[in-house]
C-alpha cells in the first residue's frame, strides 16, 4: 500500500544496518576501492555512532574487486571461480573497511555468513551473540556472504536479503540499502519517463512487489526485485527500511538531510516480532519448572537464571525451544535455551557465579536471556 504517510528519519534509528553494493564501492576502471567515497561513508558512520546509534555494515565487493584485479571481467564466472574470487577479494575488502573506519577511531570486525548461519538455531544464536558482543565493545561489524564456500544451493544470492536477515537477527530498527537509484518508482525511470517516485510504502502488497521487475544485467546480483524482497523480510521483523542513492560522497548524511529516498515502514517493532515468533509455532523440546521468585523476576523483565529453576524435563540442545512451567505445571511462557539439557541439569538451582566451576568453562549467565523469552501473560 502506498500512502502519503510521514517517513521515518535515520536519526531515529538506534541499531542501523547499512548495506553497500559492489557498484558503489569498487571502481571498475582501476580495480580498486573508491577510497574517497569509502572515507565519506565511514565519516557518516562515525556521526551516527557519536549520537548513540549502533551500526552494522553489510558490504558487497569481494568478487567484483578480485575479478577486476585478476582480469576476469570479460566473461561469466563459473561457481569455483566465484569462490576463488571471493577468497582473493575478501582480504582487500576487509582491509579497506578496517583502515577507513580506523581513521575515525572506529574498530572494524569481519563476519562471513551463509544462509545456514541465520536459519540454523544454534548457529543463529552464535552469530547473534558475537554481533551483540562486538556492538557492546563499540566495534562496527562488517558482514559479507561467505561466497568462498557457499554453493549456488546455499547462498543468499544478494546482499540486500543478507542485510535484511542481519537486521532480523540483531533486532535492528533500521535497514539502509545504498543503491544506484534513489528509491522505488511506479516503473523503471530509466525506461519510462512518466514513472513516479514513491516516498513511503506502508505495506508490502502484491502491487508493490510487482514493481520490482527483473534484476539488471551485469555483475550485480541485486536489482529492485531483491530490494523489495529484503523490504518484506525487514519490515516483518520490525525494522524500517530505506532505499537511497549512494553514488555521491556522504550518502548517509544526505539521507539524514532529506535526500530523495523510499521508506518502507515496519509492520511492528523488532522486539514484538521476535517475541511472537518465539511464542507461536515452534515445537518445544523440553521444559523448565521455576519457583515463585523466578516468576516474579520474569514478570519484571529479567532473564531466567539457573537459581530460580527447580526442575527440568526433556532432551534438548543449545538454542532449542523449551517451555517454562510454574510449580503446579501451568505453562507461563517459552524461550530459547542457552545450554543443552545435560549442562542445564548441572546448573539448575545454582547461582550464576557458580556456573563456570560447574561446567568447566565460562558461558552465559542466564539459562534463557530475556530477548529469547516470550511469556504468555507478561
Amino acid at each position: 500500500m502506498i500512502a502519503p504517510a510521514s517517513a521515518p528519519r535515520l536519526a531515529q534509528g538506534r541499531r542501523i544496518v547499512i548495506k553497500v553494493g559492489s557498484a558503489l564501492l569498487v571502481d571498475s576502471a582501476n580495480a580498486s576501492l573508491r577510497q574517497a567515497w569509502l572515507q565519506s561513508v565511514c565519516a557518516d558512520i562515525a556521526e551516527l555512532r557519536a549520537r548513540g546509534a549502533e551500526v552494522i555494515v553489510v558490504s558487497s565487493g569481494a568478487i567484483s574487486l578480485a575479478r577486476h584485479r585478476l582480469g576476469l571481467t570479460s566473461r561469466r564466472l563459473r561457481l569455483d571461480e566465484k569462490q576463488a574470487m571471493a577468497s582473493v577479494g575478501q582480504i582487500g575488502l576487509a582491509q579497506g573497511w578496517s583502515a577507513a573506519l580506523a581513521d575515525h577511531d572506529l574498530v572494524a570486525a569481519q563476519l562471513l555468513l551463509t544462509p545456514d548461519d541465520t536459519e540454523n538455531r544454534e548457529r543463529h544464536l552464535n552469530a547473534r551473540a558475537t554481533l551483540q558482543t562486538l556492538l557492546d565493545l563499540g566495534c562496527v561489524p562488517v558482514i559479507n556472504e561467505n561466497d568462498a564456500i557457499a554453493t549456488g544451493e546455499i547462498r543468499f544470492g544478494d546482499n540486500d536479503r543478507l542485510g535484511a536477515r542481519v537486521a532480523q537477527m540483531t533486532g535492528a530498527d533500521c535497514l539502509v540499502l545504498l543503491s544506484d537509484i534513489d528509491g522505488l518508482y511506479t516503473a523503471d525511470p530509466r525506461q519510462d519517463p512518466s514513472a513516479q517516485h514513491i516516498p513511503v510504502v506502508v505495506q508490502m502488497t502484491d502491487e508493490i512487489m510487482a514493481m520490482g521487475g527483473e534484476p539488471p544485467p551485469g555483475y550485480s546480483s541485486g536489482g529492485m526485485r531483491t530490494k523489495l524482497l529484503a523490504a518484506r523480510i525487514a519490515t516483518r521483523a520490525g525494522a524500517n527500511m530505506v532505499i537511497a542513492a549512494g553514488q555521491e560522497h556522504h550518502p548517509l548524511r544526505r539521507l539524514q538531510d532529506g535526500g530523495l529516498c523510499t521508506w518502507f515502514l515496519a509492520q511492528t517493532d523488532a522486539g514484538s516480532a521476535r517475541k511472537r515468533w518465539i511464542g507461536s509455532s515452534l515445537q518445544p523440546k523440553g521444559s523448565l519448572t521455576i519457583d515463585a521468585g523466578a516468576r516474579r523476576a520474569l514478570d519484571d523483565g529479567a532473564s531466567l537464571l539457573p537459581a530460580g529453576v527447580t526442575g527440568l524435563d526433556g532432551s534438548f540442545g543449545r538454542g532449542d525451544l523449551v517451555v517454562i512451567r510454574e510449580a503446579d505445571g501451568a505453562i507461563i511462557g517459552r524461550g530459547l535455551i542457552a545450554y543443552d539439557s545435560e549442562e542445564s541439569q548441572k546448573l539448575i538451582g545454582h547461582r550464576s557465579g557458580e556456573m563456570e566451576q560447574l561446567l568447566g568453562y565460562r558461558g552465559r549467565d542466564a539459562l534463557i536471556h530475556r530477548d529469547d523469552l516470550a511469556l504468555d501473560h507478561p
